[in-house]
């Protein structure tokens, strides 16, 4: 992708509703400020976008003790919208494109995935996502068990990474909110597409390539799918089970007890 490097925006909200389990158990007051390896969450992500050679880096977020944490990390803060699409609206326009985005509870994010999805996006993008094939995870991390959109390009699953490369992929925040509506429900997406890509999808020959381009095309941009070369940029954490694999990566085992 030609251009400047992007600023980045760390999406560090909180959905409306009952408590985030993750943050519930671990007695605070968002998983963003849960301690993986001695750091907060949040701070192996910021670390990992500096890693990966981005300097302005934006935290979303409305929990107080984020917010400060954001800007003990170096970061800008920005309010929140009413969801993660409205989110990134604020951020678009506050950092401008092109602009990365990823999530606080990305905790395995590592700066080389973030090079390599800016690298691997077609240079004609207007928006990219980043997603891992179901066999890419299950090499990196046997036994995960995640939500995948099937397709008949593979199965799926979202790697909480975006690409906003020009100004144009401001057009794609409605779709993005009609898309977080119907994520887990891939059928739904196929049919705004048209009858045609319903029934594609239908009889397993719709490739979600061709589905995210397409919905690209109905509102005037270039979207773009980028394979993750790596499955475990899929692993975020959204249970106390992933915390637990996400500490097991990420701290050091203990030293053996010492000889009697």
């Amino acid at each position: 992708m030609p251009g400047h490097s992007p600023a980045a925006l760390v999406l560090a909200g909180s959905r409306p509703g009952a408590p985030d389990p993750v943050a519930a158990a671990e007695g605070v007051s968002h998983k963003a400020l849960v301690q993986i390896a001695g750091r907060p969450m949040l701070a192996h992500v910021v670390s990992a976008l500096r890693a990966a050679g981005i300097e302005r880096i934006a935290v979303s977020a409305s929990d107080k003790a984020v917010r400060a944490l954001a800007c003990e990390l170096g970061c800008e803060v920005l309010e929140t919208g009413p969801g993660p699409s409205a989110s990134v609206a604020i951020g678009l326009e506050a950092l401008g494109a092109p602009l990365l985005v990823t999530t606080s509870d990305h905790a395995l994010l590592q700066g080389r995935w973030v090079r390599d999805f800016i690298a691997d996006t077609p240079d004609r993008s207007d928006v990219a996502v980043l997603l891992a094939r179901r066999e890419a995870i299950e090499a990196a991390v046997p036994g995960s068990r995640r939500t995948y959109l099937r397709f008949a390009d593979g199965h799926w699953s979202g790697c909480n990474l975006f690409l906003l490369a020009t100004p144009r992929a401001g057009l794609a925040i409605d779709t993005w909110k009609i898309v977080e509506a119907d994520r887990k429900r891939p059928w739904r997406i196929a049919a705004r597409l048209g009858l045609g890509m319903l029934a594609g999808y239908a009889l397993g020959r719709l490739t979600l390539a061709a589905a995210i381009a397409r919905l690209g095309r109905r509102i005037g941009i270039e979207a773009s799918l980028v394979a993750a070369r790596d499955g475990l940029a899929a692993v975020d954490v959204d249970k106390p089970e992933d915390l637990a694999d996400a500490r097991a990566r990420l701290e050091p085992p203990l030293p053996p007890p010492p000889c009697a």
